[in-house]
């Protein structure tokens, strides 16, 4: 089985090299699609995803240029490596200056080939962890990311929800040296206050109620690997004081437990928060935040980042596309002018879900504007309506039961004149988890202050 989890696109239309060259790669162990020409080439990297396209330049009647920069303005992240005879040298440097990671000169080795496709499909290998970083912001990002993989530093990552902070932790820990490892995450924000400690911690038989057996906690499950600790500025005061001292022990001690267990991880952390101001608020540890801050890493929101949003977008649609089968689905070019005119306040996360809803709401093979459901206004996106969680005839208006549940709180918030403390008591929950709540609201545009 190989390594690699996505396979190579060979252009060829020239059949018996197109079959030399699929018979190396299939004994280099490498799964891969071959194809006669730029149309169709064109055609199946609308329907899947490729580590790297191998193409020859001299083909009819879509040379391999044409071929390069119809594949630059859809997937721009795709490395391309392009074969040339040695009469069209003049051409693989026009191919160059189009975007072209490289280009062989035929007669090649089977092993120059492969030499090739290894050193440059990299950045869409599983190592990549489904990056797309086609804007030099995410380029930076990513190359940054790059680097502090190759230590053990504890690495905190900080932006808007939904930017993507999980997929960056996941890049660090597959370009690491534990990569073979676990990687183990736990979202602060989301368990509550009483679980947490047994959940980061495990415990031990009888340590509680219920406790019927011990239970290895998250710090435990990723020995050798990496800890993503989520949204840690949720994590409660008496909590943060355990946590610091597991990240100057190097060890853990379950719940009712006596024994230390001596921990090798690698820390990771993620707030939406400004942590500065939390610290100074007195919401946070000082001592724990220079703790987590030894390498701070800002992601930046979807809307400073603007060339990746199409590719993120048609990675989606391939993704989506397959599960909800509808291969082939694309992007219209009005459609493409809204979504790069829009300020998404919910980064990523926001797009992947209207990519989501416009598949459904399609019946074509091409999405159009108003399945996009979205404002081309950039700056100030349409705010939701108030919210109503009844119609007249009783029947809940509502997509999901995240919409159920956002509904209920902010009507309960609003029942009580915009009280916390009287729709934490209405509502069953705790000021973290409400606040929690709000932080996503505000930022996906359904709550002000």
């Amino acid at each position: 089985m190989s390594k690699h989890s996505l396979p190579i696109l060979v252009v060829e239309d020239d059949v018996s090299l197109r079959e030399a060259i699929g018979d190396t790669l299939e004994l280099a162990g490498r799964s891969y699609v071959a194809v006669d020409g730029g149309e169709a080439a064109l055609r199946v990297l609308g329907e899947q995803a490729f580590s790297i396209v191998v193409s020859d330049v001299r083909m009819m009647p879509m040379d391999g240029i044409t071929l390069l920069k119809e594949i630059r303005s859809r997937l721009p992240h795709l490395p391309v490596l392009l074969m040339t005879a040695y009469a069209e040298v003049e051409k693989a440097v026009d191919a160059m200056r189009s975007g072209a990671c490289d280009f062989l000169l035929k007669p090649f080795e089977p092993k120059a080939l492969l030499a090739h496709i290894n050193k440059y499909e990299l950045l869409t290998s599983e190592n990549s962890a489904g990056v797309i970083s086609s804007d030099p912001a995410s380029r930076d990002l990513f190359n940054m990311a790059q680097r502090v993989a190759q230590t053990d530093a504890t690495v905190l990552l900080t932006g808007e929800s939904g930017v993507g902070k999980e997929v960056v932790a996941r890049f660090i820990h597959h370009n690491s040296a534990r990569q073979n490892g676990p990687f183990v995450a736990i979202n602060c924000a989301a368990i509550p206050d009483s679980l947490l400690e047994a959940t980061l911690f495990g415990y031990e038989k009888g340590a509680f109620t219920g406790a019927q057996q011990a239970q290895a906690g998250k710090f435990e499950q990723a020995q050798d690997g990496t800890l993503l600790l989520d949204e840690v500025t949720e994590m409660p005061m008496a909590l943060q004081a355990k946590l610091l001292r597991v990240l100057q022990e190097r060890e853990v001690e379950r719940v009712g437990g006596r024994k230390p267990v001596a921990l090798n991880i690698r820390i990771i952390a993620t707030s939406n928060r400004d942590m500065a101001a939390a610290v100074d608020k007195g919401g946070f540890r000082e001592d724990l935040f220079y703790r987590l801050n030894v390498f701070p890493v800002a992601i930046p929101a979807l809307r400073e980042r603007p060339l990746d949003i199409l590719p993120i977008a048609r990675h989606f649609l391939l993704e989506h596309g397959a599960r909800f089968a509808r291969i082939g689905v694309k992007l219209s070019d009005a459609a493409e002018r809204i979504l790069l005119a829009y300020a998404w306040p919910g980064n990523v996360r926001e797009l992947e879900n209207v990519i989501q809803r416009a598949l459904i709401l399609s019946s074509g093979t091409l999405i159009e504007p108003q399945q996009l459901s979205l404002s081309p206004r950039a700056v100030e996106p349409v705010r939701a309506p108030p919210v109503e969680a009844s119609s007249a005839d009783g029947v809940i208006r509502s997509e999901s039961m995240k919409d159920i549940e956002r509904q209920h709180i902010l009507r309960a918030l609003d029942e009580v004149g915009g009280s916390r403390k009287l729709a934490i008591e209405r509502l069953g929950i705790s000021e973290r988890t409400l606040r929690y709540k709000l932080q996503q609201y505000r930022e996906e545009g359904f709550f002000k202050d």
